[in-house]
């Protein structure tokens, strides 16, 4: 299998990706549903890491930080950072931010890498309904160091439209902030791994086809 059809796998068998009917915080009713919340062993949390290193390694995308909105972005960015290392040999920095500015001791925003000017910094994040987390961290990260934002990645692209817009959430993020998303697996990987036997669902894949085709984006 390819590491994306092994990530599918990875998901159902984590109760991550789910298969029935469910309503979304949109309202709209969907045949699938990702939690990442459901990611809670160190086993777990050790080859998603593996993944997103693989996700960045896969399309070359230049770093030199990884960057980990508090709060769910610091373990997905600390896995990350130990699996670039231990499994593709490469050795970068990470840091994240805290909620409120710290006024004692060190201080600052940041805990970890001290950022800098022209510095390659990848965001990592789980899922992008809306893109509100990138949101937040461009103007945190610009107000460190201007630093050079090479892209975010995220676990799964579910390629939907946005309420009230043609385009995705990832493709709002390009256009509103000129960052490129990187995800794992999209949406469309999901479908062909149910039609090609990876990952049960079988009896959903219509309600998913026509999902895709009511409110995906292209």
């Amino acid at each position: 299998m390819t590491y994306k059809e092994e990530f599918i796998r990875f998901m159902v068998e984590s109760g991550v990706l789910t298969f029935g009917d469910f309503t979304l915080k949109s309202g709209r009713k969907a045949p699938y549903f990702i939690n990442c919340g459901n990611y809670k062993t160190g086993a777990q949390l050790a080859k998603l890491g593996e993944y997103y290193a693989e996700c960045i390694v896969d399309n070359k995308i230049p770093v030199e930080t990884l960057f980990g909105p508090a709060y769910k972005g610091i373990p997905l960015a600390v896995s990350a950072v130990v699996a670039l290392s231990n499994k593709f040999g490469i050795d970068v920095s990470y840091c994240f931010d805290r909620k409120e500015a710290k006024d004692h001791g060190e201080g600052g925003m940041f805990v970890g890498k001290k950022l800098t000017d022209g510095e390659k910094v990848v965001i990592i994040d789980d899922v992008m309904t809306s893109g509100k987390a990138l949101g937040e961290s461009m103007p945190k990260l610009k107000s460190a160091a201007d630093v050079d934002v090479t892209g975010m990645v995220i676990t799964v692209d579910r390629m939907e439209k946005a309420l009230n817009s043609e385009l995705s959430a990832v493709g709002q993020a390009y256009r509103d902030y000129g960052v490129k998303v990187y995800s794992i697996v999209n949406i469309n990987d999901i479908i062909k791994a149910i039609e090609d036997g990876i990952v049960e669902g079988m009896d959903y894949l219509d309600k998913m086809k026509a999902y895709r085709s009511e409110y995906g984006a292209s």
